[in-house]
C-alpha cells in the first residue's frame, strides 16, 4: 500500500522549486529597473547641470552716441565765373594759391569794351554840349519874354506878341529838359561801359585759396545763366565743417553744442574734435531713407583736413557719469521656466521620474523697471533695478541689491 505522507511530501517538494524560480526572477527584474533608473537618474542630473557665463559690475561712464557719416567741406566757398563773353587773355593764378580780396585771378580780352567806353564818353560830350546850347536857347528865349512882358504892361505891345514869347520861353525850357536828361543817359551809358571793361578783370572776392581752376588762356567764356565755373575758391581752410546726414531715428537726440569726434581714411588711428554748430530742417530724402543734414564746426589749423575728405562721426548726445554699469546682455538675459514644484515623486518611482532641479531662486518684487540676474554662491538671484541710458554695449543701471564687483548673468548653458 502506497505512503499517503511520501507521496505529499514528494508533490509540495515539486511545487516549491517553481515558486522560488519566480521569487528570484522578480527580485532581478526590480533590481535591473532600478538600477536603470538610476542611471537614467544620473544622467538627467548630468545634463541637467546648468553653467553660467557672468561678467563683473563695473563702474564709469557711460556715453551714448550717435555715428553719422558726410563729408569735410570749407566754411565758405566760393564759384566765380564771368559776367561777360569773350575770351580769356591771361590767367594769373593756379591750384592752392592764396589770394586776397581784389586780387587779379584773370582777364578777358578788353578790346571791345575799351572801344565802348570811348564811344560812350563821346555821347556823352555830345550831349553837354547840347544841354549848353539848348540853355542858351532856354535864356534867351527868357529875355524875350521878360521885355514883352514889361512892354505889354506898358500896353506898348499886343497880347499875341506876349503869348509868342512865353510859348518861345517854355520850349527852351523844355529842350533844356531833354537835353538834361540826354546827358544823364549819356553818363549812365559810360558808366555801363567802364563797368563792363572793369568786368574784364576777374577778381577775387575773399581771402582764402584756389581750390579748382577751369579756366585757361585763350578760352572761349560764354556769359548765361549757367556760366561755366571758372575758379573755385575757400575762404580760410583753417576752420572748415563737417556736414553729416543724421537719421531721422536719431534726430530728437541731436541738438547744437554737442560734441563729437570723426575719423577720416586718409589718417587711420586718429580722431579729430568738432562741435555740433547747425541742425538743418530742412529733409534729405535719398531711396526712401530720411535724414537732416548738421553741421559740425572743426578746427583745422594744422591744414591736414582737406575739402570733401569722407569722414564718419561719432556724436555725444547723452552722459552718464560714474555710474554702474551692466553689459546689454545682462538686461536680457531671463532664465528658462522651471517645472511646477510638485512634479516627482519619492522612492523607486522618484528615482525613475525625479523632479527637476530648480536653478534660480527669484527674490524680485513687483513693480520695478528691470530685472537682472547675479550669480552669488553658484546660486542665481534675481535683483531688480533700475535701467538707464545705454552706448549700445553697457548700460547704466542703480538698484540697492546691486553694487560693483557683482557677477551678473549674461547667459547660461546646459551640462552635457
Amino acid at each position: 500500500m502506497p505512503d499517503p505522507t511520501g507521496d505529499m511530501a514528494r508533490i509540495l517538494a515539486q511545487a516549491g522549486r517553481p515558486r522560488r524560480g519566480w521569487i528570484w526572477g522578480t527580485l532581478a527584474v526590480l533590481i535591473g529597473l532600478g538600477l536603470g533608473g538610476w542611471y537614467w537618474y544620473a544622467a538627467r542630473l548630468k545634463a541637467s547641470a546648468i553653467t553660467y557665463e557672468t561678467a563683473t559690475v563695473t563702474r564709469g561712464d557711460v556715453v551714448v552716441t550717435v555715428t553719422a557719416t558726410g563729408s569735410v567741406q570749407p566754411t565758405t566757398q566760393v564759384d566765380i565765373s564771368s559776367e561777360l563773353s569773350g575770351s580769356l587773355a591771361t590767367v594769373e593764378v593756379d591750384y592752392n594759391d592764396r589770394v586776397t580780396v581784389g586780387q587779379v585771378l584773370a582777364r578777358l580780352d578788353d578790346t571791345k569794351p575799351r572801344s565802348q567806353v570811348l564811344t560812350a564818353e563821346a555821347q556823352l560830350g555830345a550831349a553837354r554840349a547840347s544841354l549848353a546850347q539848348a540853355q542858351a536857347a532856354e535864356r534867351e528865349a527868357s529875355a524875350y519874354y521878360e521885355a514883352q512882358s514889361e512892354l505889354d504892361k506898358r500896353g506898348q505891345s499886343s497880347r499875341l506878341s506876349l503869348v509868342t514869347q512865353e510859348a518861345a520861353r517854355d520850349k527852351a525850357q523844355a529842350a533844356v529838359a531833354a537835353a538834361t536828361a540826354d546827358v544823364a543817359l549819356a553818363e549812365a551809358h559810360l558808366a555801363e561801359s567802364r563797368a563792363d571793361l572793369e568786368r574784364t578783370v576777374i577778381r577775387s572776392p575773399i581771402d582764402g585759396v584756389v581750390l579748382d581752376r577751369a579756366a585757361e588762356p585763350g578760352q572761349i567764356v560764354a556769359s548765361s545763366l549757367n556760366a561755366p565755373v571758372l575758379f573755385t575758391l575757400a575762404e580760410d581752410l583753417a576752420r572748415m565743417e563737417l556736414q553729416v546726414d543724421i537719421d531721422e531715428a536719431d534726430i530728437g537726440r541731436i541738438a547744437v553744442g554737442n560734441p563729437a569726434t570723426f575719423t577720416v581714411d586718409a589718417y587711420p588711428g586718429r580722431s579729430f574734435p568738432a562741435t555740433i554748430a547747425a541742425v538743418r530742417y530742412a529733409p534729405e530724402t535719398v531711396d526712401g531713407v530720411v535724414t537732416f543734414k548738421a553741421i559740425l564746426a572743426v578746427d583745422n589749423a594744422d591744414g591736414v583736413l582737406r575739402p570733401g575728405m569722407t569722414a564718419t562721426s561719432t556724436i555725444s548726445v547723452a552722459l552718464v557719469a560714474d555710474t554702474l554699469k551692466i553689459p546689454d546682455a545682462a538686461v536680457r538675459f531671463e532664465p528658462p521656466q522651471e517645472a511646477a514644484a510638485g512634479g516627482g515623486g519619492k522612492g523607486l518611482i522618484g528615482m525613475i521620474m525625479p523632479r527637476r532641479p530648480q536653478s534660480a531662486q527669484s527674490s524680485a518684487p513687483d513693480g520695478e523697471d528691470e530685472t537682472i540676474w547675479i550669480l552669488r554662491d553658484g546660486i542665481a538671484i534675481e535683483v531688480p533695478v533700475t535701467t538707464g541710458e545705454s552706448d549700445g554695449r553697457m548700460t547704466a543701471v542703480s538698484g540697492e541689491g546691486l553694487a560693483e564687483g557683482d557677477a551678473v548673468i549674461i547667459d547660461q548653458r546646459s551640462g552635457n
